[in-house]
């Protein structure tokens, strides 16, 4: 589903955030990464999404999603590839203030040339059934946090990427939202990587990977929250 390739990146200034990151990522897999502020997770992803650029290097084509080798994309056809094959969960939300809580998590389905009836199913599904005609002016922190995660999901993306989706969620809303999150996975045979501080979060994915600065590193944390509810 998604290889890395001795994947680098270094700040403007010089300084490596990412060296030589090699992983293999199956279709079907709920991942978590971990590590330390500052080691590189958002990045990762950012640069994962085609968001960012890596490094030049040896490697030609350092991230491939579903075998294409994004360094090969104009940006158009990187836009096309985000737009039809990914899901993202921002931690700034990035929901759409002018447009109803309905339109905002519709806009996959309508760029896709996809139905939208599954919008109010994904708005009920994360809580806010009944609420698609309001704007995100009226929600709160954690709400539009349940906005972005049904739009990330709505039009049955291949590969999720989440910046620390419980964030701003208390305990339970929390535990409800992985539980979705995980079951669209396994129904869709999607890949999701979960960027999170948050042991109890990264316990529902199928394993969970330590960022440092030698790479992606397998830990010993036992998922048994993932296990009950396989």
């Amino acid at each position: 589903m998604l290889e890395l390739r001795h994947l680098s990146k270094s700040y403007a200034s010089g300084h490596p955030v990412l060296a030589k990151l090699s992983h293999r990522f199956r279709a079907g897999e709920f991942v978590a990464i971990m590590g330390e502020s500052g080691v590189g997770k958002s990045t990762l992803l950012n640069l994962i999404a085609g968001l960012d650029a890596p490094d030049p290097g040896a490697e030609a084509s350092p991230i491939l999603i579903e075998g294409v080798a994004m360094s090969g994309l104009d940006d158009d056809a990187a836009t096309r590839l985000r737009r039809a094959r990914m899901g993202f969960i921002f931690q700034a939300f990035h929901v759409l203030p002018h447009l109803t809580l309905r339109q905002n998590v519709a806009l996959p389905l309508l760029l896709n040339g996809l139905p939208q009836e599954r919008a109010g199913a994904m708005l009920a599904a994360v809580g806010l059934g009944g609420r698609g005609e309001d704007f995100p002016r009226q929600l709160s922190g954690g709400e539009m946090q349940r906005v972005a995660i049904a739009r990330a999901l709505v039009h049955r993306p291949a590969l999720v990427l989440a910046d620390e989706p419980t964030g701003n969620l208390d305990p339970d809303t929390a535990h409800e939202i992985l539980c979705l999150l995980r079951a669209e996975i396994k129904a869709n045979g999607s890949c999701a990587i979960m960027v999170t501080h948050s042991h109890a979060a990264a316990a529902m994915a199928d394993h969970t990977l330590v960022l440092t600065k030698e790479g992606l590193q397998k830990t010993t944390l036992v998922n048994r929250v993932a296990q009950t509810i396989s």
